[in-house]
């Protein structure tokens, strides 16, 4: 038997809510953290520029056309430029996080919106809109069944993400709720990413933003063009959160309640270290154990508090954790990554060559850190950090982090935003001089059509 369908489908609610927004018009705050998030992707998108893997996704692409590949001389088709500016920002993991969720939604949503503008063509201000529309679509999906797909092993950015791009480049380019609805039915099948990658570090994590960016945006064009997906594609006996979480009972009021008058995007956080997220607040109690003067020699044992949900993504299995594969693995790796921090009093891009991962005092330390689940831990709401160190002469010293750094109730300023983005530019090998003329150029986006040529070096 079929079950009976309803009158008024999730998406068509949420459809009647973005196309009721006017273009330009958001909070004085999300308009900001819109801003803050395309300057922190644009920053990605270079440092990664002469990474291995963009190399390969970009040279996978046999469909050039006019739109911007962001730190380099060639030109694709929208739907590839999201696809490799997607892959870039995410490749690195030092992108923002929804605390939330997790999920990641910047290295999805601005490559998508940028792509679809520059090659369509609407006004500047649409950008913003689609950007904010987008990124509060998928976090918001992440708060319907929180942790479900990651247990079911599927990766939320993922699969979120074809249906915020969807809905961002629906927004942007001002389709009506019926073509909205229908792009969020077609990006559903569209949707896809399993976290096999966590088995040996391989590249897949890093393209799953640049697929779902260029999954929303050819879902909004076929609907566009009055291509019909599912209505349902939400709470459907066969929908998404049948497919990725195993169940269609949801809070999908968290998604559609207060759409529009409350953004959960104002809360974005932006990371200090380029690592996953849930790992970062044990890096900064790592680092302030070692100011304390604590050597890495005079430690017997690390125990850490830690969240049930984090374990089999950061924690397990426990020896590959101490001693990662690759520089990829390592990022997410909570035992290397709190011993590197202690060590060298940070975590950065050079900490995942191949030299980095197999630093011997790095290593031995690492080789030190256990854990024990803490059933209280808050866990997806917020994250924290702990390490409980037994130092070899009995003394037991102990750091908590009760909040990431960078997030809602420690958030980076603009400031803050501009200086990583100097920093990641350089690593990508652009000039100061060009480092600006970005910035400038981002600074008057929204003031006319898009053109993002500068970006080509």
């Amino acid at each position: 038997m079929t079950a009976e369908l309803p009158k008024i489908s999730v998406a068509e609610t949420l459809a009647a809510k973005i196309t009721a927004l006017k273009a330009g018009v958001l909070p004085e705050s999300t308009a900001r953290k819109c801003e803050d998030l395309l300057i922190d992707v644009v920053g990605l998108c270079v440092t990664a520029r002469n990474e291995n893997y963009v190399g390969a996704a970009l040279a996978g692409c046999d469909d050039d056309g006019p739109c911007t590949v962001i730190g380099h001389a060639r030109t694709l088709t929208a739907s590839g430029a999201a696809f490799v500016n997607g892959t870039a920002a995410h490749g690195e993991d030092f992108d923002d996080t929804f605390e939330g969720g997790p999920v990641h939604a910047g290295a999805v949503i601005v490559p998508a919106v940028l792509a679809a503008c520059e090659r369509h063509h609407p006004e500047g201000k649409s950008v913003l809109t689609g950007i904010a529309v987008g990124t509060e679509v998928l976090c918001r999906l992440s708060l319907v069944v929180p942790k479900a797909v990651h247990n079911a092993g599927f990766h939320p950015t993922a699969i979120f993400g074809a249906m915020g791009a969807a809905a961002g480049v629906g927004a942007a380019l001002g389709l009506d709720a019926r073509q909205i609805v229908d792009a969020l039915g077609i990006a559903g099948s569209m949707a896809g990413g399993i976290i096999e990658y966590l088995a040996e570090g391989a590249w897949t994590k890093r393209m799953h933003a640049g697929w779902a960016a260029q999954s929303g945006l050819r879902a909004a064009l076929l609907a566009k063009q009055g291509f019909v997906g599912p209505r349902t594609v939400f709470e459907g006996v066969h929908g998404l959160f049948h497919g990725f979480a195993h169940t269609t009972d949801g809070d999908y009021d968290a998604l559609v309640g207060d759409f529009g008058t409350r953004w959960v995007t104002d809360t974005l956080a932006f990371k200090p270290y380029p690592c996953g997220t849930m790992a970062q607040p044990y890096i900064d109690c790592a680092r302030r154990l070692a100011a304390r003067g604590v050597r890495a020699e005079d430690v017997e044992a690390i125990l850490c508090e830690v969240a049930e949900g984090t374990v089999h993504r950061l924690w397990e299995p426990l020896a590959d954790k101490q001693r990662p594969r690759n520089g990829y693995a390592a990022k997410f790796a909570v035992p290397y990554l709190l011993a590197s921090g202690f060590v060298h009093g940070g975590v950065g891009l050079g900490a995942f060559t191949e030299s980095a991962i197999r630093h011997e005092r790095v290593l031995a330390l690492a080789a030190k850190v256990k854990f024990v689940i803490d059933p209280d831990n808050p866990y997806p709401n917020n994250y924290t950090g702990h390490i409980k160190a037994t130092l070899k002469d009995g003394s037991v010293v102990e750091e908590r982090q009760p909040h990431l750094r960078g997030g809602a109730q420690e958030p980076l300023t603009r400031q803050d935003v501009v200086d990583k983005f100097a920093l990641n530019v350089q690593h990508g090998g652009w000039s100061r001089s060009q480092g600006d003329a970005a910035l400038k150029l981002l600074a008057g986006l929204y003031d006319g059509k898009i053109d993002l040529s500068a970006l080509r070096r």
